[in-house]
């Protein structure tokens, strides 16, 4: 059989036709070799769409953008200003306090019976000497009486000795009896008398007994929760005792501050008396104004802080024992002090600083150090002059030479008024 050359063979012919219509698909999706050239063309356009489409969104941001310096977009920033202003400050270290009674005294019973009755509720405001609880008194009231009664059989022996010793004196003065029968009466009579002395002394102490039988409180104070309920029975030995009174009025406060501020606290203690202001736990509102009555001997070594002591008066008994409170010691009074509102001063990297409006309505950044910030107040230390003009509020749209515009005024003393409540 004769073979055919292989491009004759209509077999591999339409193969081969057949693959290059696949190939003019995937190119350019028409039926010849101008189907790619199309495809590309249309890419072509479509980039070059999308290119003039940015150009035009760019060229018109810049058209609408308007001449405002570099207060930024939107033209001057609108701000709230305040000046700088002198006056006296108060310099205070600020410490964390624990609220201590004054005195704390567990009452407990001295003798053992029967507890008859209760006279107090737990919370009750006692006073000193007042009877808290009653005992049965019953067995001291009968060694009392023993007592008495002893006493009084040793009064009638001594009574009748003392009528014989006169007689006995009688009889040697007339030179009728010896002196050593004189002197065993006389013995006698002071063996009885100090029987009788020993009576009253236990006729005092079944006194004592019975007085004891009343439990009363040793100061003015506050009652806890009762220890011991009505009926039990007691015993002088027992440690868990009947109730706790702390003194509330007055009451102490131990407190902490850094030893760096020892010598500062010393030489101001020696000058006069430290004043101290408790504040409560969001250090805002003052419960009370108290006095430093003892600065520790000691610093402590795990915490490097000492150990102060203050006591206030707690008259509308704000202060509780137990209490976590903030405490702020005055240390002195500076006069004629910068200060400016308390939200002019911003914090960057490199430390504090403020926004400082100049003539021409722009601000420029001025690093300042700040001595302290209270009660609404930041008190500078160096950084600015009296009566510059800084900005309180819109801060967070400036920048070093940012154009401004005012939208209202704040002042130190306006700044004090709406940063904070305290008294």
């Amino acid at each position: 059989m004769t073979k055919l050359p292989s491009n004759l063979d209509p077999t591999k012919t339409g193969a081969v036709e057949a693959h290059r219509a696949r190939l003019s698909t995937v190119r350019g999706g028409g039926s010849g070799p101008k189907g790619g050239w199309i495809f590309i063309s249309v890419l072509v356009l479509l980039a070059l769409g999308l290119g003039a489409l940015v150009n035009w969104r760019l060229n018109t941001a810049a058209t609408a953008k308007p001449a405002g310096g570099r207060g930024g977009m939107g033209g001057p920033v609108p701000v709230v200003t305040g000046q700088v202003m002198k006056t006296n400050v108060a310099v205070y270290l600020e410490g964390l306090g624990t609220v201590q009674a004054f005195n704390s005294v567990t009452v407990h019973v001295r003798v053992d019976g029967q507890l008859e009755k209760v006279n107090f509720t737990e919370g009750q405001a006692v006073h000193a000497g007042e009877v808290l609880a009653e005992i049965d008194p019953a067995p001291y009231l009968a060694t009392r009486a023993q007592a008495a009664a002893k006493k009084g059989q040793d009064e009638a022996q001594l009574n009748l000795q003392r009528i014989e010793l006169k007689r006995e004196a009688d009889l040697l003065a007339a030179k009728i009896n010896s002196q050593d029968s004189y002197d065993q009466v006389a013995a006698q009579v002071k063996t009885l008398e100090a029987a009788v002395t020993a009576d009253q002394a236990a006729i005092d102490s079944a006194q004592v007994q019975v007085n004891y039988t009343k439990v009363t409180s040793p100061l003015d104070g506050l009652t806890g929760v009762r220890l011991v309920d009505q009926g039990n029975i007691v015993h002088a030995s027992d440690a868990g005792g009947l109730v706790v009174i702390a003194q509330m009025r007055p009451i102490s406060v131990m407190f902490t501050l850094p030893e760096q501020n020892l010598a500062q606290i010393q030489q101001q203690s020696r000058a006069g008396i430290l004043t101290v202001l408790a504040t409560d736990r969001d250090n805002t509102t003052v419960l009370d104004r108290g006095q430093v009555t003892v600065i520790d001997n000691s610093i402590d070594p795990t915490t490097g802080t000492i150990r102060l002591k203050a006591t206030f008066p707690n008259e509308k008994t704000q202060l509780w024992p137990g209490q976590f409170i903030n405490t702020r010691l005055q240390l002195l009074t500076r006069t004629n002090a910068l200060v400016v509102p308390e939200a002019a001063v911003q914090r960057g990297p490199k430390g504090a600083f403020i926004f400082v409006v100049k003539d021409e309505d722009t601000v420029e950044v001025r690093a300042v150090t700040v001595g302290q910030i209270q009660d609404g107040l930041a008190l500078i230390n160096d950084g600015l002059d009296m009566g510059e003009e800084v900005v309180v509020d819109g801060q967070y749209k400036l920048q070093d030479g940012s154009r401004i515009r005012l939208a209202g005024s704040g002042t130190p003393g306006k700044g004090i008024a709406t940063a904070t409540n305290r008294p």
